[in-house]
């Protein structure tokens, strides 16, 4: 079966393992999973690997990214058996922006936070999808205002291809429910009061009373706090 022979309201009601699936069945080589490791993604991979081990991951290494997440990384690639390829930045376009702007030039405006963004995830992520028909994500709707339309498959306009979600309707007690019933392995910073990880100059812990992405560029309004991987 695939996503064109069901309406939205049958693709909504699918399970997330039967949305992967479909999503393998509809697009074969030409879909690709972009991993951060974080706990919806980790759970992605659970669910990947169990369907077919040879599923497309990918992820963006930014330069700037936690240790952790790079230990979460190696564990997920020991235990599953997965290949997950690298996409980097460009090496002049960095020096360049650091050169120009410094290395900490996000904090300084939404304008120079979204260059750094753009030169570290957006433009690399151009690359991993440039040979795609479709992507997965780990999106859920109640992570934040911005992805509070977050359908399961839905069409990717800013890059020209299919976008799968299939944790869209996920609660995040729903994602740690998983990671313990299945012993998948996860970043160590969740277990230190963060909820949700990017680079580490823009990721701060957050109390439990705050938003689960309060941490991420925790200096900016909640309808900025995107970095342009996933436009709508």
């Amino acid at each position: 079966m695939k996503f064109s022979e069901l309406t939205e309201k049958e693709i909504e009601e699918l399970k997330a393992e039967e949305v992967l699936s479909l999503a393998l069945n509809t697009f074969g080589r030409k879909v690709g999973f972009a991993s951060s490791f974080g706990a919806e993604d980790v759970v992605v991979i659970d669910m990947l690997a169990k369907i077919d081990k040879n599923a497309y991951i990918f992820s963006l290494d930014t330069g700037r990214l936690p240790q952790e997440t790079y230990d979460v990384a190696e564990r997920i690639r020991d235990k599953y058996g997965v290949k997950v390829e690298f996409f980097f930045p460009d090496r002049d376009e960095v020096e360049n922006m650091e050169n120009e702007k410094g290395p900490n030039l996000f904090y300084k405006s939404l304008e120079a936070r979204k260059l750094c963004c753009k030169i570290r995830k957006i433009v690399p992520l151009q690359r991993a999808l440039g040979d795609l028909d479709a992507w997965i994500t780990g999106l859920r709707r109640e992570q934040a205002v911005t992805r509070g339309e977050t359908a399961k498959f839905e069409m990717d306009d800013a890059n020209g291809i299919y976008k799968v979600n299939p944790l869209a309707d996920w609660t995040e007690e729903d994602v740690w429910n998983y990671i313990k019933e299945n012993n998948v392995p996860y970043n160590e910073l969740h277990d230190k009061g963060y909820p949700s990880i990017g680079c580490a100059p823009c990721t701060r812990a957050v109390k439990r009373t705050e938003d689960v992405r309060a941490g991420r560029w925790w200096w900016e309004s909640p309808e900025n706090k995107e970095c342009g991987l996933h436009k709508r």
